[in-house]
């Protein structure tokens, strides 16, 4: 199956902010996502506690900054995302919490212009399982890498593959499971069509692995369910 392209990306996203600025709702779909979100902003609070400047790639309606503001006050917050009535929506949230300053950025992380070793944290919830190739992981891991200051922290919440093929099939069963209970069995079926289309996750131990080469010192891993996972490498 061809998956789908940037702008198809874009153009779902940009027809689904309502959903995504409720956690309770908008992220059913995966498997212990507020804990995750606890997880990942907890840690970094606690690698990096003066930290400074945070970037938040594929920041959708920005939940994952403001959970940060919330342990980290005031910090200029960098907010990447495709669509922009997603980058819109973020914005507004996120300037009501106590932050320092917001910048949204329109469009890839592959492709926006940061300075390099300008950030203390990185945040990555929900967007790197749409990289494709093994090129287009290792080169945005090594972009991520040349962002973060020494000491930052790049942190992942994201939807994960498996190494063997029977622990894929597993998973994935119990994923649909998992669907089923909360929407039934056409719930199911939408969902895991729509991540066979549009997504393409990488087991937590190979992201684990492309950290430690892009030059992470320290990998971390904070929580695994099946197919969810949060972790995080330090420079």
């Amino acid at each position: 199956m061809n998956k789908s392209t940037v702008a198809e990306i874009r153009e779902r996203f940009d027809n689904d902010v309502d959903r995504f600025s409720n956690l309770d709702t908008g992220q059913l779909s995966t498997i212990d996502a507020r804990l995750s979100l606890e997880l990942i902003t907890e840690a970094a609070r606690r690698i990096v506690p003066n930290a400074e400047n945070l970037l938040d790639i594929g920041c959708g309606a920005g939940n994952y900054s403001i959970m940060m503001l919330s342990k980290l006050p005031n910090l200029n917050c960098s907010l990447v995302d495709l669509s922009q009535p997603m980058l819109d929506k973020a914005r507004e949230r996120v300037r009501k919490e106590k932050v320092k300053s917001v910048e949204t950025l329109h469009g890839d992380i592959r492709e926006v212009d940061l300075a390099e070793g300008h950030f203390d944290i990185i945040l990555a919830g929900a967007v790197l399982h749409h990289l494709r190739d093994d090129q287009d992981w290792e080169t945005t891991f090594n972009k991520l890498y040349r962002l973060l200051k020494p000491g930052g922290c790049l942190m992942i919440s994201d939807l994960i593959s498996q190494d063997t093929e029977v622990m894929t099939d597993y998973t994935w069963e119990r994923y649909g499971d998992y669907l089923q209970e909360i929407g039934g069995v056409e719930y199911r079926s939408k969902v895991l069509a729509y991540v066979e289309k549009e997504d393409s996750p990488r087991s937590m131990n190979y992201q684990l692995d492309l950290m430690k080469k892009a030059g992470f010192r320290k990998v971390e891993i904070l929580h695994k369910n099946m197919c969810f996972g949060a972790f995080g490498g330090i420079k």
